[in-house]
């Protein structure tokens, strides 16, 4: 089997670094903080000091880290991966960040005779966990056929959308979707707990429709419980959207309602919610409407 080094073991990439050791694969990680790496080395996996000492024993070398920056880091830094790649070495970034900058460092890593897929995921923790996540490639085909057998173990959903950078692309169409739904799912609950409707009997009833949505299904019960642990911070939904809208500048296209939520974000992140959830982004709205979503028992 592929030797696989993985480099990001947080809310996502524990649970899919533990995915690949449960198939059998040769695993060596590294993560910034030691206490996620402790916990797979107790589990068969070997952590390393460095970005750098992990390619150096890895067939495919996968990252998911929190933003562009970090990726160029892991991969282009002092210590970073680059300086082990060889001929053959494959290169998967599964964190969301930019196209352009995607595109940059695929013709470096090209420049050593390796490989780079560009493969950002969506399902969240649980479906990192289940193993059931959505995964959009982009790259040479070929690279993505070699890998398939990896991608198929940490998700459902795999498509290969194109060359360089159409998995970053696509990635920034799922977030326009993901958080303009989200905005579409408070106000419907907004809208019921203003007019006194039984919420829970609401959502189960638009749910089964065409209004259903993932976000009905799974975020809405979770805000009528007032539970807004994260499943995806809004400190990161934030990140993913300012990568949509410098996106959509570039082609000078207009996204009137992913602009809208951003600044609704934005004022949750002025109230100290940037750790919580994405369904928080209902309390922006409770605010503007004098009223709470609560399931009354």
């Amino acid at each position: 089997m592929e030797r696989i080094g993985f480099i990001g073991l947080g809310i996502m990439g524990k649970p899919m670094a533990r995915n690949l050791l449960k198939a059998g694969y040769p695993l060596t990680v590294y993560n910034r903080s030691d206490g996620p790496a402790e916990a797979l080395v107790a589990e068969g996996a070997v952590a390393e000091a460095s970005p750098q000492d992990v390619a150096a024993d890895a067939d495919i070398i996968v990252t998911i880290v929190t933003d562009t920056p970090d990726v160029q880091q892991v991969l282009l830094g002092e210590s970073g991966a680059i300086h082990a790649i060889t001929q053959d070495n494959i290169v998967i970034d599964m964190s969301t960040i930019s196209p352009t900058a995607t595109r940059e460092m695929a013709n470096i890593i090209r420049g050593k005779g390796a490989s780079m897929l560009d493969a950002p995921v969506s399902g969240g923790e649980g479906g990192a966990i289940a193993g059931t996540l959505s995964i959009m490639v982009g790259g040479e085909e070929a690279v993505f056929n070699r890998c398939l057998p990896v991608f198929e173990t940490l998700g459902k959903n795999i498509v290969h959308v194109g060359q360089s950078g159409a998995g970053q692309l696509t990635k920034l169409c799922n977030q326009i979707a993901v958080a303009v739904t989200n905005l579409a799912m408070s106000e419907a609950l907004i809208f019921g707990a203003k007019a006194g409707l039984d919420l829970k009997k609401m959502q189960h009833a638009i749910q089964g429709g065409a209004a259903g949505s993932w976000q009905l299904s799974n975020l809405a019960p979770r805000v009528l419980e007032r539970d807004f642990a994260p499943g995806f911070m809004v400190k990161l939904q934030q990140k993913d959207l300012r990568l949509v809208l410098q996106e959509a500048d570039r082609l000078k296209l207009p996204l009137p309602a992913t602009g809208l939520v951003h600044h609704l974000f934005h004022a949750l992140e002025s109230r100290g919610g940037g750790d919580e959830g994405t369904q928080a982004l209902v309390k922006v709205l409770e605010q503007l409407g004098g009223v709470e979503v609560k399931q009354e028992n």
